[in-house]
């Protein structure tokens, strides 16, 4: 398939020391259905870079370390490219081989047919292997969904990371964390400015090789955990504060 007749999809892969991984993802991703493939390197000191380049991904360097900082290098990418080579949908789809490449049309799907301007691959409704994610995870993953529908009013089941946005729709969301808070972030934003969400099954596994630098270590779970609540909680007061000022300027007039 030409490159002219491909979806404009773009797939932002962060990316740090995962070069046993990385192969296995970069091969894996459904060429047909992706325009652009960026591997955004969070500082690796292995092949990870070196790996992207030769199966044909574009290296982007994301210098300052952090999941969102390396999310962002990607965005950034994007926003210089030629208004004709922008893509009208992001991926965003994690190095580790956990989540499932093949599953890319079913998460990018609903946003290239209009349907939907945000898609999660929710790994809880999906086929997951036994021990792919650790009890810490899977309460994370039930608490700060119900934190979300209880605030904000949007019911997601999962913070997966392997999703799907409409690229002018992810450029209002500001998005601005540089590490553990980037995907509950956009799911907060995306509520709050009434974006259309849904989520889709997908398939999860343990990772290829190594730990996560955030669910293998109990530094990684509570930082984590610490940066999703308080982001959950920092947005939801925000959120009161401007229903109030609304309110009060209403009253006014």
């Amino acid at each position: 398939m030409e490159y002219a007749s491909k979806p404009r999809i773009a797939v932002i892969i962060p990316a740090f020391n995962e070069e046993d991984a990385l192969p296995f993802v970069l091969a894996t991703i459904p060429k047909q259905w992706v325009r652009q493939i960026l591997v955004c390197d969070n500082g690796s000191t292995d092949r990870t870079a070196e790996i992207a380049r030769l199966m044909g991904a574009t290296v982007v360097r994301a210098s300052r370390r952090g999941y969102g900082s390396a999310c962002l290098a990607g965005i950034a990418y994007l926003k210089q490219l030629p208004d004709e080579d922008q893509p009208e949908v992001v991926v965003f789809l994690d190095a580790d081989y956990a989540d499932d490449p093949n599953d890319l049309p079913n998460v990018a799907g609903p946003v290239l047919d209009g349907s939907q301007d945000l898609v999660i691959g929710s790994r809880l409704r999906g086929d997951m292997e036994p021990g792919a994610m650790s009890l810490p995870q899977r309460f994370g993953n039930w608490l700060a969904p119900l934190l979300i529908r209880l605030f904000f009013g949007q019911r997601f089941t999962d913070l997966g990371p392997f999703r799907a946005i409409r690229w002018d729709r992810l450029q209002q969301l500001d998005m601005r964390d540089t590490n553990y808070g980037w995907t509950v972030e956009m799911q907060i934003k995306a509520a709050l400015k009434g974006l259309r969400c849904a989520e889709v099954p997908v398939r999860y596994r343990k990772r290829v090789a190594g730990r996560s630098k955030v669910s293998g270590t109990v530094k990684g779970i509570v930082l984590a955990g610490t940066k999703i609540l308080s982001l959950i909680f920092w947005h939801y007061f925000q959120h009161r504060r401007q229903q109030r000022l609304n309110t009060t300027l209403i009253r006014k007039t």
